[in-house]
């Protein structure tokens, strides 16, 4: 494993391999045991656009073994506002660090940063693209919440078009044997490439435009906000905004065992009352982004 850009770079051994690694890595992302395997080195992490769960977790992620982090949480105050091209900025970064995370608003940006590092490169989302280290923690999460990753009817409800974390982890429950439902509104329905890859996998439930015609059968309900900084029309995101929401009520229709997934950060989608009761997961899952990302940067910086 040189970089990680995409889902598809893993294997289903290569999957399993990482989760076991996060894992054995839980008490040490509690600070209830310490670990010093990345002292001395360094973690550049690159972020064009805001983040909160994911740079953060993987700032701790780094510290949490040991080493050190340099980089910056938005351009405004880097030489990107004289002109730098990302690829100048990529060899500049890949001199100072072991590592590089970045963030970018163009999908492609993590591969293409890949021709300019000679360091391991991990996307932490590209544009509407994909988002592999959260299909890693999100899988983490349903196996330590369920007890296993197949034979799950997951059904995935909001943005499916401009949400990345649905395209990433679409495929790969597909690929561990996991039956994917489709819920979104009009124009929002996932990319063509990723219901074809459910389709010829044998994967692909049902898709619709109300929550309620899945709940029913659903053990892993996931959720994605509206996004709106990726509509090019902002009146048409007037029009989709708020459509969705899940409260106790519609909760109360599904199974008592489902469990509710949300990558954050949440608009209005979830109402606050769903946080109290026993199916939300989404801040367990926030979590485990630390252990997940402590297990991807152990193996691509040699830690034992």
């Amino acid at each position: 494993m040189k970089h990680v850009i995409t889902v598809h770079d893993f294997s289903v051994a290569e999957i399993l391999e990482v989760l076991d690694r996060a894992e054995s890595m839980v008490e040490i992302a509690r600070g209830r045991a310490v670990s010093d395997q990345l002292k001395g080195k360094i973690l550049g992490c690159i972020f064009y656009e805001p983040s909160t769960r994911t740079r953060l977790s993987f700032e701790t992620a780094m510290q949490r073994l040991g080493g050190s982090v340099i980089g910056f949480a938005g351009p405004e105050a880097t030489s990107v506002v004289k002109g730098e091209t990302l690829a100048d900025t990529i060899r500049m970064v890949s001199g100072y660090a072991d590592a590089i995370v970045l963030r970018h608003p163009r999908e492609g940006a993590a591969r293409l940063a890949t021709q300019f590092s000679d360091k391991p490169v991990l996307n932490a989302g590209d544009g509407a693209g994909q988002h592999p280290t959260q299909t890693l923690l999100d899988l983490f999460t349903i196996r330590t919440e369920t007890g296993s990753l197949q034979g799950l009817n997951i059904s995935m409800v909001g943005d499916l078009r401009y949400g990345r974390t649905v395209h990433s982890l679409a495929i790969a429950l597909a690929k561990l044997g996991n039956t994917i439902n489709l819920v979104s509104p009009e124009g929002l329905e996932m990319p063509g490439e990723v219901v074809s890859y459910l389709e010829e996998a044998g994967k692909f439930g049902l898709a619709c435009q109300s929550p309620e015609e899945i709940i029913g059968d659903t053990d892993i309900l996931y959720v994605t906000r509206i996004q709106k900084e990726r509509f090019p029309d902002q009146v048409e995101y007037e029009k989709v905004a708020g459509l969705y929401r899940v409260d106790a009520d519609l909760v109360s229709r599904g199974r008592e065992d489902m469990i509710i997934m949300h990558p954050l950060p949440r608009v209005n989608e979830i109402a606050p009352e769903v946080d109290d009761l026993p199916q939300a997961r989404y801040f367990i899952q926030a979590f485990n982004g630390v252990p997940v990302r402590m297990a991807l940067l152990s193996m691509l910086l040699g830690g034992s």
